[in-house]
């Protein structure tokens, strides 16, 4: 009996963590952006360096304000990027990946160009332009 109490508690600790794993997953992935990458030209309003990615907040010269995800802390920083980098008032342009659904203003940026110098952040995502 204690053999199959045990199962039966392993298997509700596996779907509890299974329930837990589904939206950390879904997050770190790219399922939720358009496979077409894009341009997005603007000024910085704000730069968030904290996990699970640093992000900026970039006002287009329409007025929309876009978050502009960038790679993970540790990958941010192997780019170059730090956030001595880029601040507010700062022309910027990013190159990514926008959110499948158009009301959200968001982009998983693959290279961003800021201060005259361009970042990198996922080298062997960047889709070269089509001529």
């Amino acid at each position: 009996m204690t053999v199959i109490t045990r199962s039966v508690v392993s298997s509700g600790a596996i779907a509890v963590a299974a329930l837990f794993a589904g939206p950390a997953q879904a997050h770190h992935g790219w399922s939720w952006a358009e496979e077409a990458q894009s341009e997005l030209a603007g000024t910085v309003q704000r730069v968030q360096m904290a996990p699970p990615h640093p992000t900026l907040e970039v006002k287009t010269a329409e007025g929309a304000v876009w978050r502009v995800e960038l790679g993970n802390p540790s990958q941010t920083e192997r780019s170059g990027f730090s956030e001595a980098s880029a601040k507010p008032g700062d022309a910027i342009t990013a190159t990514g990946n926008r959110d499948r659904d158009a009301s959200q203003l968001r982009m998983k940026a693959v290279q961003i160009k800021v201060g005259g110098k361009t970042y990198d952040l996922y080298p062997e995502r960047i889709q070269k332009p089509k001529n």
